[in-house]
């Protein structure tokens, strides 16, 4: 965090509940700027996916918060199903209970989709997109050939509810939750103890079950619910799409040709990474988007 920022763990309530968020704060803000950070689904908080990041961001003057999407982190379960849709509302929501007003969005995997459905909804409020690892850029789980096999077998195996019951086998052990994280987070040395520790707890949570609601609602036997990308050149905000050069999930093309689309993108493909990319790679990840944060205008 260093001795420019102070981070905090505070609770706003919704209408329909209460939501848990981080907030890094600068000692001296040398500018009127706030970034949201919205993490990934899964075994993902805000303090997984941003601990690293936040502190940075308000050293450098910037005002950073992360809420835990509600049944993620410290923010209990909403009172509804967890859509693409509800998670948008709950985004807007959020962002208008803490007025945080003509704001920054960077958002990891799924976050990064909501971020590129609320930048759609309300550009007004948006000064600029910092999008890692993607949902949302390709009507399928997977690209090419592949893609019609691949996304009825994950359709099956989302409904029948296998996907789910195999996700939480690999975290009953610390070998098996190691060898799960190899491919979203390759560089050995990041898989921490401290980080493996703080993921079990996730585990212990509902973010799982939550994270299957999702799925259940995105996944279809020939396409996915949610594509933003035939809407991506409507967005005009200062984009930054970075994304891991090894990232196993969505294919680096992908991010370049969703930068290629948007008129004011570029992509920042990190080498060796994955698809947790700010945390396999924070000496590329953080000085960017501090750079780009910098820059908006």
């Amino acid at each position: 965090m260093g001795p420019h920022s102070r981070a905090a763990r505070r609770t706003i309530d919704l209408r329909w509940g209460p939501i848990s968020y981080l907030e890094w704060t600068p000692i001296e803000p040398s500018r009127e700027s706030t970034v949201l950070l919205l993490h990934g689904g899964g075994l993902d908080s805000a303090s997984l996916s941003w601990g690293e990041v936040g502190g940075a961001l308000a050293a450098a003057g910037h005002r950073a918060i992360a809420p835990d999407h509600p049944g993620y982190g410290s923010s209990p379960r909403a009172p509804w199903r967890a859509t693409q849709r509800a998670l948008l509302d709950y985004v807007d929501a959020f962002a208008g209970a803490l007025a945080l007003g003509r704001c920054a969005l960077a958002g990891l995997s799924l976050g990064g989709g909501l971020a590129i459905g609320h930048a759609l909804e309300h550009p007004e409020r948006v000064r600029g997109l910092v999008l890692l690892g993607s949902y949302g850029l390709m009507p399928t789980l997977v690209p090419g050939a592949a893609a019609p096999v691949a996304q009825l077998a994950s359709w099956a195996a989302t409904r029948s509810g296998v996907l789910a019951a195999a996700t939480r086998a690999t975290t009953r052990s610390r070998a098996l939750l190691e060898r799960s994280l190899r491919p979203v987070l390759r560089d050995p040395d990041r898989r921490t103890p401290e980080l493996l520790a703080e993921v079990e707890a996730a585990a212990r949570g509902t973010s799982l079950e939550v994270f299957a609601e999702w799925q259940r609602a995105e996944v279809g036997p020939r396409r996915q619910s949610t594509d933003y990308s035939a809407r991506l050149p409507h967005i005009a905000a200062p984009t930054l799409v970075v994304h891991g050069e090894r990232d196993a999930g969505v294919p680096a093309a992908v991010a370049r040709r969703a930068a290629a689309s948007m008129p004011s993108a570029r992509a920042l493909i990190v080498p060796d990474a994955g698809h947790w990319v700010q945390r396999d790679r924070p000496d590329v990840v953080v000085p960017a988007m501090r750079a780009f944060l910098d820059d908006l205008p």
